[in-house]
């Protein structure tokens, strides 16, 4: 039995070294949110009470200091939310794409290095990126988000939030690397690839939020609250039905990543024969 193929280590630091601005950039991104929320948490919160107990019983003079708390932590898991996927998009489609486009990758393999090599260390590194993005800011973002109830305007069942809080934010970054990747095999330009893998995650985003409440039972019916998530249906999700929902979506999310990274290794098998 041969032995497993390992990565070469000149093309792994290879990979490094062309993609590290991006990676320079993405890190500063994430670190730079995840500061944002210990400064919103730790800062901005009290400053948020501090005004609300000033304010003469029943006036309205600290709802403004709740609403800038709230609205800059909503901010936050909107764009991490969307980053995570368009980033990894750009990822797959672009970086891949110009390389096919360019001819550098047929450099590559002629010198000793398997495409099948080339394409896992190009996909290796953008998703080793993803996984410590999220490693770090979800757990953080968890913690910021049920710091201050009393000041936030959302709830659980908010998209954006309901993503930021567990490990579907990843799935959809891994997802829309697969995606982008296979697209810029497909069709060998970067602009292209990026357009269409951009596109099939806004289509997949949407249709899985759309359908989102019906991946576990509900719980019946019962009075609405801000821990209740209703449905379309008449039926409520309480709060402990946010891990089996998100557990769900986040198998679906990563079924279609597989796919498509079996897909594209596939095409480049194709191509390269």
């Amino acid at each position: 039995m041969s032995a497993p193929a390992v990565l070469p280590k000149g093309l792994t630091r290879t990979v490094l070294r062309l993609h590290r601005t991006a990676l320079i950039v993405w890190a500063a991104f994430v670190l730079g949110s995840v500061g944002y929320l210990v400064c919103l948490t730790e800062v901005t919160a009290d400053s948020a009470y501090a005004t609300l107990d000033a304010c003469p019983r029943g006036g309205g003079c600290g709802l403004g200091a709740a609403y800038t708390y709230s609205t800059a932590m909503g901010w936050v898991s909107t764009f991490m939310y969307y980053s995570f996927w368009i980033v990894a998009a750009w990822a797959g489609g672009a970086l891949v794409g110009r390389e096919l486009e360019s001819g550098t990758a047929r450099l590559a393999w002629s010198q000793g290095v398997s495409p099948a090599r080339w394409l896992t260390a190009k996909l290796a590194l953008p998703a080793l990126a993803l996984l410590l993005a999220g490693a770090v800011f979800v757990p953080v973002y968890r913690w910021a988000w049920s710091a201050h109830r009393d000041l936030m305007g959302d709830d659980w069942s908010f998209a954006d939030v309901f993503a930021a809080r567990g490990p579907a934010v990843v799935a959809y970054g891994l997802c829309a690397l697969a995606v982008g990747t296979l697209a810029a095999l497909l069709l060998r330009r970067s602009l292209p690839a990026l357009a269409v893998a951009v596109t099939v995650m806004i289509v997949l985003n949407r249709y899985v939020e759309r359908y989102r409440e019906d991946f576990w039972p509900t719980a019946g019916n019962g009075e609405a609250s801000a821990d209740l998530w209703q449905t379309r249906s008449g039926g409520y999700h309480p709060p402990s039905h946010f891990w089996p929902l998100h557990l769900v979506e986040t198998g679906i999310v990563l079924t279609v990543t597989a796919l498509a990274t079996t897909a594209a290794f596939w095409v480049l098998r194709r191509r390269t024969a």
